[in-house]
């Protein structure tokens, strides 16, 4: 088998069998395939596409191409939550906990925020003593005592992917929906849980702009993960506008905290009720999604999801005291309020604007390689529908840099749109995928 011919014939519009993807993922992964013919192939399948049956290929070669996750030992179904990537998006500090005091174990591998999209891996490093790397032994043990786990992603997982995306990144191929597909769910499925739950994000601070292009990737990735032989379903939700009030690392732990507690924002609490009733349900912890949503609400408000938290923190490292005294946490140096220059409704909050301004702030990093302040971030004051006189405060950004915390400021003012008129209220989920 020649890679040549393998360009070719997808250069030329062909479909790609399951031997021909293994040999290109085998021979790339292994440094046998230069980059100058993976490109090729790359660019060849960005203008001609890949089909749903060679998307499975690809996904289950580039699954294969690193350590696949074994976690039979651990009793019951093991649901896994993916979030595409948003703006304030905390939920699996909540939803994880909620599914664990249902006796749905959530065993799960979270990234590290890249850009103005925060990662759940820094988030729970605000926690003082908590460790995002566990050995395997470890990882087992701590699902057994708290029902779940969190861990940072292996660079062992689906390495075919890393090489992969950072040379999409630069021959500008990222945009397919065959190879987004593949590089997100080759690393849920080498995770090994039994099943997955999605969270497609939408909107303005979401990777997927507009509506109908997340629900072809929610149908794609839901199809993958169904022919890989797990229980699949995805949400398409709202990203127009940040998901609840705080941006940031150390801010949107203290808010999933409260949320936990019974007092978070309302989108935050709807959505993360939605998502953890679906895993509660497809995790058969309940007898429909419908029940999966009141078990949800019941573990909310009953403290028991709290208590699971509290157990999970602990279970890695972390200080659960955290839970009552927020002064345990990182704490930034300076704050700057963004004022309201106009009485009236905030018609419009640009979550695109919101996360740039939070990695502006130091929350967010530019590359992989950059460390973040994780007291930094943004609390909004204001959000789509709410009132505001002149000289309000609309935000308030928080850094251990003044200057960081100022420049971030002013990006911050440009994501508000302030008329006269109260606009509608925003659904949270558009849509849900099975």
């Amino acid at each position: 088998m020649q890679m040549k011919d393998i360009i070719e014939k997808k250069r030329d519009g062909g479909i790609l069998c399951r031997e021909e993807i293994e040999f290109f993922i085998e021979g790339y992964t292994g440094g046998e395939i230069p980059d100058y013919q993976a490109s090729a192939l790359l660019m060849a399948i960005f203008f001609q596409g890949l089909n749903r049956q060679e998307t499975f290929y690809l996904t289950d070669a580039m699954k294969r191409s690193g350590d696949v996750a074994d976690l039979s030992d651990i009793p019951g179904i093991k649901v896994d939550k993916h979030s595409t990537g948003g703006v304030g998006d905390k939920t699996t500090l909540i939803v994880a906990p909620i599914c664990a005091s249902e006796g749905v174990p959530v065993a799960k591998m979270s990234g590290r925020g890249l850009g103005f999209t925060g990662g759940t891996v820094d988030k729970m490093e605000s926690i003082p003593g908590f460790r995002t790397s566990l050995e395997k032994e470890e990882f087992r043990k701590a699902v057994e005592e708290a029902g779940m786990c969190v861990i940072g992603q292996s660079a062992h997982i689906a390495a075919a992917d890393k090489k992969l995306y950072a040379l999409r990144d630069v021959t500008a191929t990222v945009d397919n929906i065959g190879l987004i597909t593949s590089s997100i769910m080759s690393k849920k499925l080498a995770s090994g849980s039994d099943a997955i739950v999605l969270d497609v994000k939408c909107g303005s601070g979401a990777f997927m702009k507009k509506l109908e292009d997340a629900e072809t990737l929610a149908e794609w990735m839901v199809d993958i993960g169904k022919q890989s032989g797990k229980k699949m379903a995805a949400f398409i939700t709202d990203m127009e506008q940040p998901l609840g009030c705080g941006v940031g690392n150390t801010i949107e732990v203290q808010e999933a905290i409260d949320t936990l507690k019974g007092r978070g924002p309302e989108d935050i609490t709807e959505l993360s009720v939605k998502l953890a009733g679906y895993m509660i349900y497809i995790g058969e912890g309940a007898d429909s999604y419908e029940h999966g949503i009141e078990k949800a609400r019941d573990a909310m408000e009953s403290g028991r999801a709290l208590k699971q938290f509290r157990k999970f923190v602990k279970a890695q490292g972390g200080n659960p005291d955290i839970t009552e005294d927020y002064g345990l946490f990182p704490q930034a140096e300076y704050s700057v309020p963004v004022l309201c220059e106009n009485s009236g409704y905030v018609t419009a909050l640009c979550a695109e604007t919101v996360g740039k301004a939070s990695q502006l702030s130091g929350a967010g990093r530019e590359k992989k390689e950059d460390s973040v302040d994780l007291a930094a971030g943004i609390i909004l004051k204001k959000k789509v529908g709410d009132s505001a006189e002149k000289g309000d405060f609309l935000a308030e950004v928080f850094s251990n840099s003044r200057e960081k915390a100022e420049e971030a400021a002013e990006l911050l003012g440009q994501a508000f749109s302030i008329g006269t008129e109260k606009p509608e209220k925003r659904t949270v989920v558009y849509k849900i995928v099975e």
